[in-house]
């Protein structure tokens, strides 16, 4: 395969829009010169391209492909699909869809422009590049001004077929566009550098999905201008009624002016995915809008409420035109439940069929579990289903509320993996987008990539030393090791000068100690803080030894020893490790991190690990002072990782049996983001609670079984 910068020289240029300002809810619309050709077709033919922040490519009018990778515009990810198969002797068209919200979120990064880069290689000549003799529009269809899904995403799509052509054709007339501007050289600033996608292409599939329920009602017309309060209202105050689909999924159904008809269908599991509608007759009043949702509690489904917590806003609208068409949506959304509400008017001859579009990381499974326990196979699935459904370009914690990496979460992903196949690519890309997007003193980013600074959580800079020790136990790789080293003394410098005149480390103003639902002490010095930095301390001292970086393992070392006795000083009293100095929480995250640490004596490490046993088999799971806290599903990993070097690995097996397997008792296909998620936007499949897969394949490979 040709190199990127072979592939994209002399010639390619980014392009963009004739104006630009086209950088807020834009999609624009990009087509090759009208007078390329291909005389004589290669053997293999190969398109880099990639766009900021996201593209759709089609060649010949038939879809090829979407992208790229989140990445960090600095370093931008480029996808390299083989197209041999889309290419015709003569003229060929490349028609591209860039879509630029025109601000940073959970997944890519914004630097105000947009723009699109793309070589044509075939048999190792450049057939084709980005340049100004490409023509370009703004797609008119889509609406510039939508509320954002929340933080964690871009913009909804409020979209008008009645102004969308066939644009992506062949055929199509582009004489009336616009020339594209340069916007960039190769190299030039945000794009500064250019690399090959690290992770495989993602597949997309037609999914089965079941209907559960339909309703109709009135259209709340007081909501229009908001499509996703319009569906929530709508839905909550219809009845039902049934509208069943024939046997080829085609549904009829008449509406006049002024009322709605809903359907509810199941995916099985969440997804990441998109819902898109055939339409037949439509007379062009209707409009059609798509939602997600996670969770059914109580009988009633849950639709995000905007003005809760995540503030997430799932809904996608299309005002259709007269006649046949799709209802087809740019962006990837997902989760379990796809909510499909149609308003009136309606003719007689009007019906639609629903579909939808699933995203999957083409993993191969070659490490199945040795169990042969029926409820932990059981559990096994739930937690492979879980890992699978939150593995996209890259980890992702949840494909419905958010899609975002997060550094932390990336440690029981990554581990998981592990115990699944030997792909360590995405655990590489966590470790290196963390580094690209370290602050200039030294601490890494939360969200990869991303610009969320109300959400640096400080202690997932521990957790990055324990995936890149991590990497190098299951790679050898000395040469990222080597790469990342100087990120890796620069930060533990920088937590170096957060020691407190008690010579405990306290937290940078601004920053979260940590993230996690439990309800522990957060005052300050925290228990939970320090102990999480002494274990980082030690992983990297024991990681500085490996590599023979003889004054950084002694440096951290005898850090480790000064502080280990402060901890133990501050926060031990008797029985129990409590979370501050004023002893208002004791956790069972706390007493682990104390095990792992060493800063419980062995005496003292049997009567913890007891506790947390005892804990975690009690299945109350809400709080009382004066009780031990439960650590969360997600910080349930350190309990295990604790049990497991005490040799408790029963308790472990017993604990995951009790706790994971009340899930699979009541019939859910993945696991939670907390035991408890009945508050607004809380998440039925969080990949970080799957990490009883990795335990109980390390405990099998120990027995020969489970």
């Amino acid at each position: 395969m040709m190199g990127l910068h072979e592939a994209f020289r002399p010639d390619a240029v980014w392009i963009g829009s004739e104006h630009p300002f086209d950088v807020y809810e834009t999609y624009l619309c990009f087509r090759s010169p009208a007078d390329w050709r291909i005389e004589e077709l290669p053997r293999r033919a190969e398109l880099f391209i990639t766009a900021d922040s996201r593209y759709r490519v089609w060649i010949n009018g038939g879809f090829v492909a979407r992208g790229p990778s989140r990445c960090y515009p600095e370093r931008q990810s480029v996808d390299c699909i083989d197209v041999t198969a889309h290419l015709v002797s003569g003229a060929n068209t490349l028609a591209v869809q860039v879509y630029q919200p025109g601000y940073s979120h959970f997944a890519y990064v914004h630097r105000g422009v947009a723009g699109l880069l793309a070589s044509l290689v075939g048999d190792g000549h450049v057939l084709l590049t980005t340049g100004t003799s490409w023509r370009v529009r703004r797609d008119p269809s889509f609406a510039e001004r939508v509320p954002r899904i929340s933080i964690y995403g871009s913009g909804v799509e409020e979209r008008d077929l009645r102004l969308v052509d066939d644009w992506a054709a062949s055929s199509y007339q582009d004489s009336h566009w616009s020339a594209a501007r340069l916007v960039a050289p190769v190299g030039g600033y945000p794009w500064l550098t250019l690399q090959l996608r690290s992770l495989p292409q993602l597949v997309e599939r037609e999914q089965p999905i079941s209907l559960l329920e339909t309703r109709r009602g009135r259209y709340p017309e007081e909501l229009r201008d908001d499509a996703h309060l319009a569906l929530r209202a709508g839905w909550f105050a219809a009845s039902a009624s049934g509208t069943p689909p024939s046997p080829s999924g085609w549904i009829q159904v008449e509406l006049e002016a002024g009322q709605a008809a809903y359907w509810l269908y199941d995916l099985g599991r969440d997804y990441a995915c998109q819902g898109w509608v055939e339409v037949r007759a439509a007379l062009g009043r209707e409009r059609v809008s798509v939602s997600y949702a996670e969770q059914i509690r109580d009988g009633q489904l849950v639709i995000s409420d905007p003005q809760t917590y995540c503030r997430v806003r799932l809904t996608d609208r299309y005002r259709l035109r007269p006649g046949d068409q799709m209802a087809e949506p740019f962006a990837m959304r997902g989760g379990r439940y796809l909510l499909l509400q149609l308003s009136g008017p309606t003719g007689g001859a009007f019906r639609l069929r629903v579909h939808v579009r699933v995203s999957e990381y083409p993993l191969e499974v070659s490490r199945p579990v040795g169990v042969s326990d029926a409820e932990l196979a059981e559990i096994t699935e739930l937690c492979e289903t879980t890992f699978l459904a939150c593995l996209q370009d890259g980890f992702v914690d949840s494909t419905w509320r958010e899609s975002s990496q997060w550094l932390g979460d990336a440690l029981p992903q990554s581990l998981i993996m592990a115990s699944m196949s030997d792909d360590v690519r995405p655990l590489r890309q966590v470790i290196e987008m963390a580094a690209e997007g370290a602050y200039p003193d030294g601490v890494l980013p939360s969200v990869l990539p991303g610009e969320a600074h109300a959400y640096t959580v400080v202690d997932y800079n521990f957790i990055w030393v324990e995936l890149l020790n991590l990497y190098w136990r299951l790679t050898s790789d000395r040469a990222l090791v080597d790469a990342m080293w100087p990120v890796l003394v620069k930060m533990m410098e920088r937590f170096h000068q957060d020691l407190n005149l008690d010579g405990l480390i306290i937290s940078q103003p601004g920053r979260r100690l940590f993230l996690d639902w439990a309800p522990l002490s957060r005052r300050e010095p925290n228990a939970v803080y320090n102990l999480h930095y002494l274990l980082a301390l030690q992983v990297a001292a024991h990681l500085a030894h490996e590599v023979a970086a003889v004054e950084d393992a002694a440096c951290w070392e005898a850090r480790a020893v000064a502080l280990g006795p402060r901890i133990r000083e501050a926060f031990w009293q008797r029985d129990r490790w409590y979370d501050d100095l004023e002893r208002t929480t004791f956790s069972q995250l706390g007493a682990a991190l104390a095990v792992l640490t060493g800063c419980a004596t062995p005496d003292e490490a049997q009567g913890l690990l007891n506790a947390i046993i005892s804990r975690s088999l009690d299945l109350t799971d809400a709080h009382r002072t004066g009780r031990m806290v439960l650590a969360s599903p997600f910080m349930h990993h350190y309990l295990f990782q604790a049990l497991r070097k005490s040799g408790k690995s029963e308790a472990v097996v017993e604990i995951i049996k009790k706790r994971w397997g009340r899930w699979v008792r009541s019939g859910y296909p993945t696991a939670w983001e907390n035991w408890d998620v009945d508050f607004p936007d809380g998440s039925q499949c969080h990949a970080f609670s799957a990490h009883p897969r990795y335990h109980l394949a390390a405990i099998a490979a120990d027995r020969g079984g489970v």
